[in-house]
């Protein structure tokens, strides 16, 4: 990076919401030994994983789902129709993109859509009875993302319409995306959530929703910076003296680079 640094991948938040004896696990992680050890961590709860929800197509909150469901059989995995129609344009012949496997060598499952998603029913699903709401909010870092709203629990699994503490991916916002990903916010705040889980957090950090009004503030100050037409560098480091506290800067450059010119 411009900086030196080393470039290193955003944290990865995955929820389980769970009753007395069943669970929904939200946005599986990317490699395999990180899908081991969630799986390791959900079957510690000794409840019986029923589903697995996918929020939007980006590989890195999906590529472990049929490494996670080959472990808990039970789990039906639901994504929406948008999602699932992604998730298999970008898997071309079912392997990971060269993207991916460059980025992760020798770290990858083999088969990633083994089992593909099935879209999620309009009413959601249940867990022990109580309901849970996929919402459609649109575009966020990237188009036709979800959130999933457990409204008994005041939770929102929001994916990456929502990001705590973390550098924003910001490639995908060209031609009305930043606008369009506050209106992702503005159906994320008409939930009126009592607690909110970012796809990509800080794990120092709580759950409040004070996140969503963070997320937009740092959406304004990139629109702000992109409206001088920096150069790639400019940008990386104006965003980084900005937030000298968000996690993982690289982030920031990989926006920068498929944002700007040299």
């Amino acid at each position: 990076m411009p900086d030196g640094g080393k470039p290193h991948w955003s944290p990865l938040a995955h929820t389980l919401i769970h009753g007395p004896t069943e669970a929904v696990v939200v946005d599986p992680p990317i490699t395999v030994a990180q899908t081991n050890a969630l799986a390791d961590w959900i079957e510690s709860f000794g409840k019986t994983l029923r589903h697995i929800y996918i929020t939007h197509w980006h590989a890195d909150h999906w590529l472990g789902t049929s490494q996670l469901a080959r472990r808990f059989r039970a789990a039906v995995v639901y994504a929406s129709a948008l999602t699932v129609d992604r998730i298999v344009k970008s898997t071309p012949g079912g392997v990971p993109a060269a993207l991916w496997t460059n980025l992760f060598p020798g770290q990858l499952p083999d088969r990633p859509l083994e089992i593909v998603p099935q879209p999620v029913p309009d009413d959601g699903f249940t867990i022990d009875g109580e309901r849970l709401f996929p919402v459609e909010v649109g575009h966020s870092d990237t188009d036709d993302t979800t959130v999933l709203h457990a409204p008994s629990t005041g939770l929102v699994a929001a994916g990456d319409v929502v990001y705590n503490n973390v550098h924003q991916y910001l490639a995908e916002t060209p031609g009305g995306g930043l606008e369009a990903w506050h209106a992702a916010l503005d159906a994320v705040t008409a939930l009126h959530p009592a607690r909110v889980v970012a796809g990509h957090k800080d794990p120092a950090r709580n759950d409040d929703v004070a996140n969503i009004t963070e997320t937009r503030r740092y959406l304004d100050e990139a629109a702000k910076l992109l409206a001088t037409d920096p150069s790639r560098t400019e940008f990386f480091f104006r965003m980084v003296e900005r937030y000298p506290e968000r996690i993982n800067p690289y982030t920031a450059w990989l926006s920068a680079r498929r944002l700007l010119r040299e």
